[in-house]
């Protein structure tokens, strides 16, 4: 009965990580603008939008693990090599300056010298 209880926790919370990463890598994506994946050499905005959003469907319609885990794995591509590279040419990301800035500016603002 107890191994019941934890296989059913467990698939829980396996349902509720990859519904969440395929929820959060959608709407990533559906957030960059179209131009920014030519610019990256990346593929368009519509194929990401259709394979992110069956990976929803899937982990939303058709829990089966070996479909999810396919799911994940797009997933994980889009957010790991895709988004990086979206960012880099919108200006946005690690590096880059929204809204100007100075060389001295530090993590919480700019730098004065200690002073």
């Amino acid at each position: 009965m107890l191994r019941m209880g934890f296989d059913s926790l467990l698939s829980l919370v396996m349902f509720l990580v990859f519904t969440g990463f395929a929820v959060a890598a959608l709407v990533f994506a559906a957030m960059a603008r179209e131009d920014a994946y030519r610019a990256a050499e990346k593929q368009t905005k519509k194929f990401w939008l259709i394979i992110l959003g069956i990976n929803l469907v899937v982990n939303l319609l058709l829990p089966m693990l070996f479909l999810q885990i396919a799911g994940v794995i797009a997933a994980i591509v889009f957010m790991v090599d895709v988004r990086p590279a979206l960012a880099q040419v919108s200006g946005g990301g690690r590096g880059g300056r929204r809204g100007g800035g100075s060389s001295s500016d530090g993590p919480y603002g700019p730098y004065n010298g200690g002073r």
